[in-house]
């Protein structure tokens, strides 16, 4: 059994081992501006089940720069998923979004809800969810000083750190459970035709209600229509449209 331990260690470290030398060769390929050779190699990697920001990253940068603009927006938004306070990443999303077509102007939404939104996305899950757990251990220490305290003013200290930490406890796993969420169950997708005609059915014989281009973000609807999906988009518009003419973040 140890035998078998070992044998899967050392496994592991290999498949590690590797992905980090096929890196180097991307890196090095995009640093002689040899991005075919890069894009393959980043490729690889996300083939080989080596998901990171970073990588996604530089394979946007890539495409950005092999001129494929649908597949940079694509990778670029892949890579906020996972790192969502990256300014980098959100900066050369925004520079690769305003080379589409497509402009599409979100609808206003109550101030509220961006501010919480902008707050959220300061972290990824992993981190939310290691700053719940920090400030629960922190509540735990402020309510035990609350209860063994022997002072009052110890007392009431304890119990505002308790209360304190017990509300960014609950924030923190708030927003930690909706990153995981967005990870998983992932609405948003890319238009990665040329062009595509939106119907108001799930057929050709639809009504065509507008055109897309490559490089337009839109958010999934209805995924049970075999060949067809209905999207929509930031300014509220839907229709729907075939399932290859897009790819899902």
């Amino acid at each position: 059994m140890n035998k078998v331990y070992v044998f899967i260690l050392l496994l592991i470290g290999f498949v590690f081992s590797a992905s980090a030398s096929v890196k180097e060769e991307a890196d090095k390929a995009y640093q002689e501006n040899d991005f075919k050779t890069a894009i393959e190699k980043y490729e690889a990697i996300l083939n080989a089940g080596q998901e990171s920001a970073d990588v996604y990253y530089n394979l946007g940068n890539s495409y950005y720069k092999n001129k494929n603009i649908a597949k940079a927006v694509l990778n670029y938004e892949r890579a906020l998923l996972l790192s969502p306070g990256d300014n980098d990443v959100r900066y050369n999303l925004e520079m690769a979004k305003s080379k589409t077509i497509d402009k599409v102007t979100p609808k206003s939404e109550v101030f509220i809800v961006t501010w919480i939104n902008s707050i959220r996305n300061i972290m990824s899950e992993s981190a939310w969810s290691v700053f719940a757990i920090s400030c629960f251990i922190l509540f735990l220490l402020g309510t035990s000083t609350y209860i063994f305290g022997k002072k009052i003013v110890l007392k009431k200290i304890g119990f505002s750190l308790a209360v304190i930490f017990l509300f960014f406890t609950v924030v923190g796993n708030l927003f930690a459970d909706a990153q995981k969420d967005r990870l998983v169950n992932r609405t948003g997708a890319i238009v990665m035709q040329p062009s595509v005609t939106v119907k108001s059915t799930p057929n050709e014989s639809g009504t065509d209600l507008f055109v897309l281009h490559e490089g337009t973000k839109v958010y999934i609807n209805d995924n049970t229509m075999k060949g067809w999906k209905e999207v929509s988009l930031e300014d509220g518009n839907r229709g729907w449209v075939p399932t290859e003419s897009i790819e899902v973040i």
